[in-house]
């Protein structure tokens, strides 16, 4: 998870400075800023009329472009990155999607029930037509939709009651507006009454009632009666300019912060004495305000803070964020964070997108999690203090240079969303080579596996927990009666030998026992070879053929002799598969009575069964390897009794066959320990 944050820190801060080198590159070619003024007397009519409309402000009355540029003028400053951005949206031929409801309740749910936003809905009625045309209804909707004002058609075709009991017997439009100043207020339908069925005398009259829930001051006693006066909104922005009603944008954000910000229009357009602007440190009109506990913050000095409905936004979210907000800004780095998995992770591609779907997953769920005791806590009532305390943390950075930086990069690349994916995905590459480098140079098998060999391991990992969850989380207690279990029988019955055996987990293998071969008394290595005839030696490599001809036998050959095995494996427990053993006719233990034959004849070394675990066979002889036991070698015993160099076994089961290769007795399942027998006396019986 940390590789992951640090790789998504890592990002973000290429995409800061990939934007500061698209900063000196347009600079370098065109001479200018995005944050530089542009003097609208240098501008053409169409570009004029494109800003206004980018503003919200109406120029229909306004045939010369003399009257079109003091209107500019009036409503604020333009910078070359507004400029820039309202001719790219005005130059894209989006369309903007409208509803068509159904029915009552599709109306009061998205209408009605949202108190939040804006609705212009065309109601048709029963056989009539419409009361805008098609051509002009598509002007209108993409118009009005530049201000996050929602639009819809009802047709009471669908729903004739519903229209007869409001009254809609005739075709017209209608607009939703908050009432109150309240989050989540009732909402007020409005009726179109104009006759004038045109674009720009209804888009006046959306603006007109959207205006009139703004605070409106027309002198300075009322300036310094409310510039004065403390009430529950922490924050308000105050607009200072020469106009008739504020901007369709302010409007619109007034609406959209309702309860958070208090939005407050200050026309200074017939007043003589402005000494009370003077004295607040309002020198200059236009003027965006930012009124907050902490002080005065002008709004437009600083990058990307256009005069636009979305750099407006942008700025109040991250001062006076909701709670959906923070969710969703969590949501969005929580994802990008768990995509880096698809980079980070090496192997066959589908363990990437495996591993990618079971990250995704995880993270939205706990991050799902995690929240709903914060909103539990959140509406706790003593708990204002803190909420306070986190908004005036929220308003001290984010009204920073930095800050202001972070919000113009993140409107650049959220409109260049090819932009954004292609970085992502280049600084992804960039993650998986050093990923894939790093893991060579240590000699990681993982990077070359292929869908199929990725896919037969998720597939042997699966059965093994399936088919046997016992073998998967019991370990090898030498306490426990296991022969009670009836897990064996199951097995036998659930999959005889004639099918494909299911895969056992090797864990246990760390559980078997293990000891060093001791001897009680050691010789140089020439004695011992002058100990051993040749003939010996010549037996040994009988016995090493015979083995290994024996090991080519196929799978099904083994298994099929498992229950033969089993009966002499039997015998063997009954009569000592010691060293000097004479009763024991199974192959194996023959070769190993033969081995420590010689060795006790030869009286040369003589093992210390003293250091051997009590239910351990005695052999000198590893009968994989076919090598005897040297002194100081490491063994490994299986829960039959039998004994075998630690390399051997632990080769031996970790190819699969998880059964000891002498008696066939499954690896991971324990047995009667087996007793050697007292020797006796040679005392006659009394």
């Amino acid at each position: 998870m940390w590789v992951k944050l640090c790789c998504l820190l890592l990002y973000f801060l290429a995409l800061f400075v990939l934007a500061r080198v698209f900063e000196a590159v347009a600079w370098y070619e065109s001479g200018f800023l995005a944050t530089q003024l542009v003097d609208p007397v240098a501008l053409s009519f169409r570009k004029l009329r494109t800003i206004l409309e980018c503003r919200g402000l109406g120029h229909s009355g306004l045939p010369e472009k003399k009257d079109v540029r003091e209107l500019v003028e009036k409503s604020g400053d333009l910078m070359e990155g507004e400029l820039y951005s309202a001719l790219k949206e005005e130059e894209a031929s989006e369309s903007v999607s409208s509803t068509n409801f159904s029915g009552e309740m599709h109306f009061y749910e998205l209408v009605e029930d949202t108190k939040d936003g804006i609705w212009l809905v065309q109601v048709i009625a029963n056989d009539r037509s419409p009361l805008v045309g098609k051509v002009h209804w598509e002007k209108m909707v993409k118009k009005v939709s530049r201000f996050g004002i929602r639009t819809g058609t009802f047709n009471c075709s669908s729903d004739p009651r519903y229209c007869k009991r409001r009254g809609w017997l005739k075709s017209t439009l209608i607009m939703s507006v908050p009432q109150t100043s309240t989050s989540k207020g009732k909402v007020m339908l409005k009726e179109y009454s104009g006759r004038k069925i045109e674009v720009e005398h209804i888009f006046k009259w959306i603006t007109a009632h959207a205006a009139s829930r703004i605070k409106t001051i027309y002198n300075s006693d009322h300036l310094k009666e409310e510039w004065n006066k403390s009430d529950q909104y922490r924050v308000k922005i105050y607009l200072f300019a020469n106009l008739d009603q504020p901007p369709a944008f302010f409007s619109a954000l007034s609406v959209k912060f309702t309860g958070r910000v208090e939005f407050i229009f200050v026309n200074v357009e017939n007043w003589d004495n402005k000494s009370y602007m003077a004295e607040i440190g309002i020198y200059k009109t236009p003027s965006y305000i930012l009124r907050t506990p902490e002080g005065i913050y002008r709004y437009g000095n600083n990058t990307g803070e256009f005069i636009s409905l979305r750099a407006m936004d942008s700025f109040l979210r991250s001062l006076q964020p909701e709670v959906n907000d923070l969710f969703v800004l969590s949501l969005v780095l929580v994802n990008l964070m768990a995509w880096m998995d698809l980079f980070i992770t090496q192997g066959a591609t589908i363990k990437r997108f495996v591993v990618l779907i079971s990250t995704l997953g995880t993270y939205n769920s706990l991050l799902i999690i995690s929240w709903l005791p914060v909103l539990g806590f959140l509406q706790l009532p003593y708990l204002d203090s803190f909420y306070e305390y986190s908004l005036k943390l929220f308003r001290y950075s984010n009204t920073t240079t930095l800050a202001s930086w972070v919000r113009a990069d993140w409107m650049f690349y959220s409109s260049h969303p090819a932009l954004f994916l292609s970085t992502y995905l280049g600084h992804g590459l960039l993650i998986d080579y050093f990923e894939k480098k790093r893991r060579r140079n240590n000699n990681t098998d993982e990077v070359n596996a292929n869908n199929l060999e990725w896919l037969s391991s998720l597939w042997d990992w699966y059965t093994s927990y399936l088919f046997h969850p016992i073998a998967s989380f019991q370990h090898f207690p030498f306490d426990l009666d296991w022969d009670e279990d009836p897990d064996l029988f199951l097995e036998r019955l659930a999959f005889p030998d004639l099918w494909l055996h299911p895969l056992i987990p090797t864990d246990y293998i760390k559980n078997l026992p293990m000891w060093r071969f001791q001897c009680l008394g050691a010789h140089s290595d020439e004695e011992m070879l002058e100990t051993f005839p040749d003939s010996e030696s010549d037996s040994d490599s009988e016995n090493k053929e015979v083995f290994s001809s024996d090991r080519e036998v196929s799978e099904d050959d083994e298994l099929s002799t498992c229950h033969r095995c089993s009966e002499g494996e039997r015998r063997c427990g009954i009569e000592t598969c010691s060293c000097a053993s004479q009763f024991c006719h199974h192959e194996p233990c023959e070769r190993k009575a033969r081995s420590y034959g010689a060795y006790s004849s030869a009286g040369d070394m003589e093992p210390d069964w003293s250091a051997w675990p009590s239910d351990m066979l005695h052999c000198t002889e590893c009968v994989v390897c076919l090598e005897n036991f040297a002194k100081g070698c490491l063994l490994m015993g299986l829960p039959c009794g039998h004994v075998f160099h630690q390399n051997c076994i632990v080769m031996w089961l970790a190819g699969g066959r998880h059964c000891c290769p002498v008696c066939r007795w499954a690896s991971y399942k324990k047995k009667q320990p087996y007793v050697h027998p007292q020797p006796l006396s040679s005392e006659p019986p009394s």
